[in-house]
């Protein structure tokens, strides 16, 4: 029986860079480094965000961008910061999809890899709530 998620693996060219996305974007914490050492396939480094383990390793970014995301859940009046920090960083934001209201508002964004997050106000129950309701509601 699955337990949950373990971990979220993402593959970047430049440790450093994912590292202040993680920290100063989602408020994780880098609870490993690697160094130069090899455990695994490459250097890695891990973070803790809000109990979620998220491993880093050096490799090669994507080379397109496409809708696969991580949603990370935060609170509507938050998002003001967290789009602060996403431009700090410099990062590209994407244009959020169409919503209907009462689904939830998001923030897109990709890294320096291609990876894209979305920044999520909404649970399942609300989505699922909504979308009982029809289009027309």
């Amino acid at each position: 029986m699955v337990e949950g998620i373990s971990h979220i693996t993402f593959i970047v060219k430049d440790l450093e860079k994912m590292k202040r996305l993680i920290v100063e974007v989602l408020g994780g914490e880098e609870v490993y480094s690697s160094g130069d050492e090899t455990f695994s396939v490459s250097r890695e480094k891990f973070f803790l965000v809000n109990g979620i383990w998220i491993a880093t390793m050096e490799g090669d970014p994507l080379e397109t961008r496409t809708y696969n995301h991580v949603a990370f859940k935060v609170q509507l009046d938050d998002l003001p910061r967290y789009k602060l920090a996403i431009e700090r960083l410099g990062l590209e934001m994407r244009e959020s999809r169409p919503r209907v209201e009462g689904e939830g508002h998001s923030i897109y964004f990709y890294d320096h890899d291609n990876h894209m997050f979305e920044l999520h106000t909404g649970t399942l129950n609300d989505r699922l709530a909504r979308y009982a309701k029809g289009k027309a509601a």
